[in-house]
């Protein structure tokens, strides 16, 4: 990849990033190219060089973000294929609240499926959702099934966990540097217990 593409695939990077802020922050009908301009400190202009409007933003946002953070937690579990089955939760819980936290405290938010969305962009959420869930669904019924984890329920435990996973950035984000991977970490811990270990 030449100087030239790098740099484009940069900018779009961070229009990406900063869309997916905005977006969060206001929900869909709120959000204008104007804002999203306004953050980057461009013209509105300028986002039109990459893409056509609105909507086009908003799925490119919301396909990136969306595939970047399940793909990353994806490579992760693999790479832990042979570590302890509580371990291996407790890293992929610790790393999701940390991208969250640290990479993109506003724009978790875009995965809450707001009925304010377009009918397309809430369907395309829901799949996002759905492969992101997997992950961990995938280890906490593994878990179960080998009699290394006992829940309630798994739907519920999942749930529980997702929910505050969503609130883990308006909990650690205006921490200090070490308070915060204090807090990331105690709530990692915490959403472990969830799972707890058969007596």
């Amino acid at each position: 990849m030449n100087r030239v593409q790098r740099k484009r695939d940069e900018r779009v990077r961070r229009i990406l990033a900063a869309a997916a802020e905005v977006f969060g922050e206001r929900g869909y009908e709120a959000s204008t190219l104007e804002e999203v301009a306004e953050r980057l400190d461009v013209t509105k202009g300028s986002l039109y060089y990459y893409f056509a409007g609105k909507d086009e933003l908003a799925t490119a946002a919301i396909e990136t973000l969306g595939t970047d953070w399940t793909e990353r937690l994806e490579a992760l579990a693999e790479s832990l294929v042979d570590t302890p089955r509580a371990e291996r939760l407790r890293t992929l819980l610790r790393e999701h609240i940390a991208i969250a936290v640290l990479e993109y405290p506003a724009a978790l938010r875009l995965f809450l499926v707001p009925d304010s969305w377009p009918a397309a962009l809430r369907a395309r959420i829901r799949e996002l959702r759905r492969r992101h869930d997997q992950v961990f669904r995938r280890e906490v019924t593994t878990g179960v099934a080998a009699g290394e984890f006992r829940v309630v329920s798994v739907d519920a435990t999942l749930q529980a966990m997702h929910a505050t996973m969503s609130q883990a950035p308006l909990w650690c984000s205006h921490l200090a540097a070490e308070a915060r991977e204090q807090a990331m970490d105690d709530l990692a811990d915490t959403l472990l217990g969830l799972v707890s270990s058969p007596r």
